[in-house]
C-alpha cells in the first residue's frame, strides 16, 4: 500500500468513527431519563424536517423546552404531520427528560394538540 493510500485509508478510518459515535450519542435513548414526564405549554415553533421532528414549547413555570418526536417516518405514521399544529396551540408532551437538569429537551412518546393524541412510540408509553 502506497504512502497516499494508507493516509487515505487511516482518514477513513477516523471519519467513520467519528461519524458513528455522532450518530449513536444521537439516536436511541441513552440520554434520557427512564422516568416519563408531563410537559404543558404553548408551541413556539414546529420542525418537521430530519433527523427527528422538533417542538420548541414555551412552559408558563420552566421556560423554553425542545421536544424531540420520532424521525420523520415514526412521528408520520403516529399522525403527526405538517398542518396538524402550529405555533401558538398549546400541546402536552408526554415523554422522557434529559438526563442532564440542565437541558431543557425531552423525548415524546406522545403528544396532545387540543382533543387528539399523537402517539409516536406508542410501545413506550408508560400511562395514559
Amino acid at each position: 500500500m502506497s504512502m497516499i493510500s494508507a493516509q487515505r485509508f487511516v482518514a477513513a478510518a477516523i471519519l467513520t468513527a467519528a461519524l458513528a459515535t455522532n450518530a449513536a450519542a444521537h439516536h436511541g435513548w441513552s440520554w434520557a431519563e427512564a422516568d416519563q414526564i408531563e410537559l404543558r405549554g404553548t408551541i413556539e415553533k414546529i420542525s418537521m424536517g430530519g433527523p427527528h421532528p422538533t417542538l420548541d414549547v414555551a412552559t408558563a413555570d420552566d421556560g423554553l423546552w425542545r421536544v424531540e418526536l420520532g424521525n420523520p417516518r415514526q412521528t408520520e405514521r403516529s399522525g403527526f404531520v405538517e398542518g396538524v399544529a402550529k405555533p401558538g396551540d398549546q400541546v402536552i408532551a408526554l415523554g422522557n427528560r434529559s438526563q442532564d437538569p440542565q437541558e431543557k429537551r425531552m423525548k415524546a412518546v406522545r403528544i396532545t394538540i387540543g382533543e387528539k393524541r399523537y402517539d409516536i412510540y406508542p410501545d413506550r408509553i408508560k400511562t395514559n
